[in-house]
């Protein structure tokens, strides 16, 4: 049965306009190939609140989505080796 998740994904803010937009395609397009995207939300650049990777800020990017229960975990998978990914959290909501 399908559920409710929640991504938040944090990207180093050094890759410039193009790499961001990007990277945001590239998460957008692997959600997509497993999920139902509800909304997708770039919260854009934050201050941080300790340094990751020599960086005090991020750019965040929100997207909610609906998937099947083995999806998120692979999705973390694919977040963990990707460059430019400085953290993320997968939550699931609802209910």
């Amino acid at each position: 049965m399908a559920s409710s998740y929640r991504a938040i994904v944090v990207l180093n803010p050094t890759l410039g306009d193009e790499g961001l937009t990007a990277l945001t395609d590239s998460i957008k397009a692997k959600v997509e190939s497993s999920a139902t995207i509800d909304s997708l939300d770039v919260l854009g650049m934050k201050q941080l609140a300790y340094e990751i990777e020599d960086q005090r800020n991020g750019y965040y990017v929100q997207i909610n989505f609906t998937a099947e229960g083995d999806f998120p975990s692979e999705l973390e998978r694919v977040l963990n080796i990707t460059d430019g990914v400085l953290r993320y959290l997968v939550v699931r909501i609802g209910e």
